[in-house]
Formats: C-alpha cells, structure tokens, sequence
C-alpha cells in the first residue's frame, strides 16, 4: 500500500492554522495554488459529505468525493477522499497539528493507495500537495494572522 506525507512548520499558533485548514473560503484560497480543487460543501463535522471540484483532465471529471470521519479541533482531521463517483478506490487524508516552539507543525498524511496506478497517484498527488503546502497556505496564514486583533 502507498501512501505519501507532507510535513511543514508554520510560525502561526495551531488555532489560526486549524482556522485556515478548515474554514471553507480559505481552504480555496491555498488548495487551488497546486491545481487543486475548491471545497463544495465542507465542514470540519464528522458525516459531513463534501466535493473537492478542479479542472477535469483526460480520465478524470475534476471532483473528489470525501466525507469526514473524525474531527477532533485543532488537533486532527481525517475524511476519505475518492475521485470517481461510481468507481476507483476509497483512500484517506489525515490532517496532524502539533504546537511547536514558536508555530506549529501541520502533517498532511494521505493512505490507501494500491497497486502500480496507487503508487502513480500517490507521487502525482504528492507533488500537488506539496506545493500547496509550501506556496499556497503560508500567504493565506500570513494575510489570516495580520487580519487578527493583536
């Protein structure tokens, strides 16, 4: 089975990073930076079924089907995550945050994946989710933070 983990220390407390993860108009503001899709119908609630919707490409519609099985604030959120609607494997997304000295530490585990075109799409997603990490959230961390009362 494959799986793929990204892992990025933010220099935000884990209730403001928590805030940009889950609040649906900012999870479309940093998901779109790697090609990734705008929620429709998100909720950090356990049962609450939701649509990631991108640009569909060749094979592909462009909506992932997820639903949230555990949401435990501001610590852990894990939602399965399929990108057919009728068919293809079901894997999982599990969001980590751990207080750290000076910020906090955010993991992005994805798992579940299987076989040859399992492990392809762990790397491609991987890839995807790297860069939304790494250049999409750290300015809508950045302009969330500065809107904060001080």
């Amino acid at each position: 089975m494959s799986r793929y983990d990204v892992v990025r220390e933010y220099p935000y407390p884990i209730a403001e990073v928590w805030h940009v993860l889950t609040d649906p108009a900012r999870v479309a503001q940093w998901t779109t930076t790697g090609r990734g899709g705008r929620p429709e119908g998100f909720a950090p609630v356990v049962g609450t079924e939701f649509r990631f919707v991108g640009k569909p490409a060749m094979g592909w519609a462009g909506i992932v089907y997820c639903e949230i099985q555990e949401a435990d604030a501001p610590r852990r959120l894990r939602y399965t995550w399929k990108g057919d609607a009728g068919a293809g494997e079901v894997t999982e997304v599990t969001y980590l945050l751990e207080e750290i000295p000076g910020g906090t530490r955010f993991t992005w585990q994805h798992t579940g994946f299987t076989g040859v075109g399992g492990f392809a799409m762990s790397k491609l997603l991987g890839s995807v989710r790297r860069r939304m990490l790494t250049e999409g959230l750290p300015p809508v961390l950045a302009a969330h933070h500065a809107a904060q009362p001080s």
